[in-house]
């Protein structure tokens, strides 16, 4: 099938379904997006909006991972949401999809691992009385880094195992977490708190403003599923398997972020005192009042070992992006960028690529307190389009597209249409100010990074890219004469 899209076969096949479904359950990681954001949502609307808006958008996200699916189904490659772009809409098409896709992955590197590095400054808060300032958040968070980028060259097998594992931790780490916090407390939340709480305290009078913003937790969270689809030339039964993997991936992290979210909210003691935490992370701080610091340091090595399992397979994934993009083409160095290692046949090149850049984008956290959300955003609005576009040119090419094996059949449009509706809706949102008054700190530069994208996308495409990138011609008549000597 890869021969039959274009491509030899160059990485090692050694993934099966269930670690193609387990990176992209490792990437969505509900123990990394929702206790990450998890005090963004406490000022952005509060309970009532994180378990809502996490239902709502669990349901759009469904509607937009079974639509990409389908199309994953019939190209699987490690090129995924690019390829499909270019072979549903040309190499325009293609090219720019693929700049998205690979900004929203190298955000997301970035605010896995600076999410993890806030918690574990707070984890060191407690254990030996750690001040977590900015500059020592960035050393460790280049720490993690590091630490990713030399598991991932020892090859695609250490990667699938860690998944494996990752998928347990995370269910586990959920059940003695919400565990936990629902059995140890003396007090707990009402319901009526939980399920119809809201809170602002973003400087914004708009309660709908302010609730759409809220939305960002579960939308961050719901992000890298095509993770499956990057990983599908090194699985077994890749057309099947990576749409499944997709699908699979979305619905467990749905059921647990909502557990999850629903026993963090319950066991709040102190409401301001959680936002104000000296911690810098209010899950610490309802894990402090609940449980004492004993309890609190245990259940912090939980989420922060998942968040690390998360942000190992992000730069999987975003290295298996570059190394496609490279390959055909696209990306100024692609020699460089596409070479494999003879002994691990890894994208060594790329995997570094990846998290120096994700570095690069968590560097204004020296100064602006917002920053973090404002990566987080870089990976929503980056890769979101990106999941968008080949679901649009799918419906657009109508009965020109040949479906693969998974497909959705005559659901295919109304889920199709619905999903590209709701990618517009999250885009605009997440480019918006989150705070009021906007000063030089408090500016959401999501905006700016993602038009400053737009235009390097612009002007590589019209110096170099239209020349230089090169997608196979999918069936092409010297492909198919070369699979079929292969097959003989």
């Amino acid at each position: 099938m890869l021969r039959r899209l274009g491509y030899q076969p160059e990485l090692a096949r050694r993934m099966g379904p269930f670690g193609n479904f387990a990176i992209s359950f490792s990437v969505i990681s509900v123990l990394s997006g929702c206790m990450s954001l998890y005090g963004f949502g406490l000022i952005t609307g509060g309970p009532a909006v994180m378990i809502w808006g996490w239902v709502g958008v669990g349901v759009m996200v469904l509607l937009l991972g079974a639509a990409l699916a389908e199309v994953t189904s019939a190209y699987p490659t490690s090129g995924a949401l690019y390829y499909m772009a270019d072979q549903l809409g040309g190499p325009r098409w293609g090219y720019y999809t693929g700049w998205f896709n690979l900004l929203g992955l190298l955000g997301g590197i970035a605010g896995v691992d600076y999410g993890a590095a806030l918690f574990s400054g707070a984890w060191l808060n407690l254990q030996f009385g750690f001040t977590p300032t900015p500059g020592k958040t960035l050393a460790i968070f280049a720490v993690i880094l590091l630490l990713h980028a030399t598991l991932n060259l020892f090859g695609v097998r250490v990667v699938s195992v860690l998944n494996s594992v990752s998928v347990w931790w995370h269910l586990g780490g959920v059940a003695v977490i919400v565990g936990a916090l629902a059995i140890v407390p003396s007090h707990h939340q009402s319901v009526g708190f939980v399920f119809g709480h809201f809170a602002n305290t973003t400087g914004w009078s708009s309660p709908l403003y302010v609730g759409a913003l809220g939305l960002l937790l579960a939308q961050y969270t719901f992000c890298g599923y095509d993770a499956s689809a990057h990983l599908s030339e090194e699985t077994t039964q890749a057309q099947v398997s990576a749409a499944k993997g997709i699908m699979h991936s979305i619905l467990w992290s749905w059921v647990a972020g909502f557990i999850l979210l629903a026993g963090l909210s319950f066991a709040i003691q102190d409401y301001a005192g959680t936002i104000g935490s000296a911690t810098g992370v209010p899950p610490a701080q309802i894990f402090l009042d609940a449980l004492g610091e004993g309890g609190a340091k245990a259940l912090l090595l939980i989420v922060i070992v998942a968040q690390l399992f998360c942000a190992n397979a992000e730069v999987a994934a975003a290295s298996r992006m570059i190394f496609a993009f490279s390959r055909d083409g696209a990306m100024p160095g692609s020699g460089l960028w596409r070479r494999i290692s003879g002994r691990t046949r890894t994208p060594v090149n790329a995997v570094w690529l990846a998290v120096g850049a994700a570095f690069v984008l968590a560097l204004p956290s020296l100064y602006s307190p917002t920053a973090y959300a404002a990566v987080t955003a870089i990976n929503v609005i980056g890769i979101t389009p990106a999941y968008a576009i080949p679901v649009y040119l799918r419906l657009r090419a109508g009965d020109r597209f040949t479906p693969g094996p998974w497909n959705l059949g005559r659901w295919s449009k109304p889920i199709g249409w619905t999903a590209v509706v709701w990618v517009g809706f999250v885009t605009i949102l997440f480019c918006l100010p989150q705070v009021s008054p906007v000063t030089g700190k408090s500016f959401n530069y999501a905006s700016v990074t993602l038009l400053v994208v737009l235009l390097l996308a612009t002007v590589l495409w019209l110096t170099r890219g239209r020349r230089s990138y090169d997608v196979p011609v999918y069936g092409s008549a010297t492909e198919r004469a070369e699979f079929a000597q292969d097959v003989v």
